[in-house]
């Protein structure tokens, strides 16, 4: 007997239910007939890894081996691995990393949905994998490979992605069972049960389709599963057709929808007429990589967060909805939400005219210069109640007010000297101004960092766009400080690069020293 046993790594993160799948397959096989045998890694909670499960099934029944019985593993060999699925498409490629896969040997099945790992969302850039380089090490680690978006349909059936797990496997013609024989295992009385039938239909229907194909593609194409989220077109609006070229539309377009839905129409004529002034300055052309950069930045800067926006993304109806759908909460089912919020006097102060919000800074900065710490208020807002969404919505109305704020007069005027940079580099080079362009990649997130990120691109407009030396040396100066100040949050490596290309390092900001008593000597 020269059988061997079919090997399936399955990897899930934490909550999907990848131990549940691990015991609906040994189920399958032994109401079969067949032996089988499961083991488990457990991962972490975090999103750091994941938990991982290896099953062996003999591909032959009890009935077939006599008096023998096979000898299973308890963990996978590298490239002996017949099939490999998992439910998020970085961990896939993590286990492809391990050597577990063969182009030759190894099936792979894997969702396209992404959660992002703790280490992309530290990055101070965008930390994101590429999908289409996970992708194609999908392809080329495996000898054949279905990717559906198993996010979407776990959603669709209002189920876990071990049920649209479960599904796949049994389409794929990996294990010699049934399909009866796999919903068998779920039951079908309970209304779980129910949920976990839906998904597993759409699981299998979607690698069912993958395999009549010709070929194997990447996305699911049924349009009944809506596997795939739709790309469109957005549509252009007047102003933009009337203003731009057609390679912009798409970009312009998403910036001033945008920017409009910030704030209103006026702030996005605003945003339009800056959008213009760089443009002209690039050259009016048709391909205009300076203005189309500067579109994407420039739209997130105009739209920066403030209370009045996050009380305005609290505080709507579809946010209620997406919570009711994660928590799988019923029509009649009760949900309390709480928001918890703890405002400080910048974010308070920015609502007020200049001279009242100066004199509230430096109060607060008077406290802090004395050894106390920034002043704040914790707040515990139930938006589930009439008074909670009344109060959310009362502050998220004071965005008709908000161009008299102090912090949107400041956000306005660091705006206006980086569209200046941009425009007077581009008369130099469009290489310079398509890099003072992507600078604006730093002002992100709010309160410290957000600070951080617009003194840091002030320091590279004051000290490194200086008409010393080429353009062409001056753009590849701006690009590795930008890239450097990316890097970490303490800015070691953006000081560093500021200095070999000839700038000042950032000056040493004065902190405060608190003196605090010993609680051993205040005891005695």
């Amino acid at each position: 007997m020269n059988a061997q046993p079919i090997s399936i790594l399955l990897c899930a993160l934490g909550g999907e239910g990848g131990g549940v799948l691990a015991d609906w397959l040994v189920d399958v096989a032994r109401q079969a007939g067949y032996p089988a045998q499961a083991t488990s890694i457990p991962g972490v909670a975090q999103r750091t890894g994941a938990t991982t499960y290896y099953i062996e099934v003999f591909p032959e029944p009890f009935s077939a081996l006599g008096h023998k019985r096979p000898v299973l593993g308890l963990n996978p060999l590298p490239g002996r691995l017949h099939a490999l699925v998992s439910s998020e498409l970085l961990e896939t490629a993590r286990q492809i990393g391990n050597g577990l896969c063969s182009a030759s040997h190894t099936q792979v099945i894997t969702s396209s949905a992404r959660v992002l790992t703790t280490m992309e969302k530290m990055s101070m850039g965008d930390g994101r994998q590429e999908d289409a380089a996970l992708r194609q090490l999908v392809a080329a680690h495996s000898r054949a490979h279905h990717i559906v978006d198993m996010a979407h349909m776990t959603q669709q059936a209002g189920t876990v992605v071990s049920a649209v797990m479960l599904g796949c496997i049994a389409a794929s013609g990996l294990l010699p069972f049934a399909r009866a024989d796999f919903e068998a295992v779920i039951g079908d009385k309970s209304k779980m049960a129910q949920a976990s039938l839906r998904g597993f239909a759409l699981g299998f229907a979607a690698i069912e389709a993958q395999r009549q194909q010709s070929a194997y593609v990447d996305a699911v194409l049924s349009p009944v599963l809506a596997s795939v989220t739709a790309q469109t077109t957005p549509i252009v609006p007047p102003a933009v057709a009337q203003a731009f070229p057609a390679a912009l539309h798409p970009m312009v377009s998403l910036g001033y929808a945008r920017v409009l839905e910030y704030q209103n129409t006026a702030y996005a004529q605003l945003y339009l007429q800056r959008l213009q002034g760089v443009w002209q300055a690039e050259g009016r052309g048709d391909d205009a990589p300076v203005t189309l950069e500067t579109a994407r930045w420039l739209a997130l800067w105009m739209a920066y967060d403030d209370v009045v926006r996050v009380a305005d993304l609290k505080s709507r109806t579809s946010r209620t909805a997406r919570v009711r759908s994660e928590t799988k909460a019923g029509e009649h089912d009760l949900l309390k939400i709480y928001d918890h919020f703890k405002p400080g006097v910048p974010e308070l102060a920015g609502l007020l005219p200049q001279g009242l919000a100066q004199k509230f800074l430096r109060w607060d900065q008077a406290r802090v210069a004395a050894g106390q710490t920034p002043w704040a208020m914790p707040l515990k807002i139930g938006s589930h109640s009439i008074v909670g969404m009344l109060a959310l919505r009362v502050l998220a109305s004071l965005k008709v007010v908000r161009h008299w704020g102090s912090r949107h007069q400041t956000e306005q005027r660091d705006i206006t000297q980086w569209l200046q940079a941009i425009k007077n580099a581009c008369a130099q080079s469009t290489n310079l101004g398509l890099e003072v362009a992507r600078c604006g990649q730093l002002i992100k997130g709010y309160g410290s960092t957000n600070e951080r990120g617009k003194h840091n691109l002030q320091h590279i407009l004051a000290h490194a766009v200086l008409p010393d030396g080429s353009a062409a040396d001056r753009a590849l100066a701006i690009s590795n400080i930008r890239q450097a100040a990316l890097k970490d949050e303490a800015g070691q490596a953006f000081d560093k690069a500021l200095v070999q290309h000839g700038a000042p390092a950032r000056p040493v900001v004065a902190q405060p020293i608190r003196w605090m008593k010993n609680p051993r000597q205040a005891k005695i």
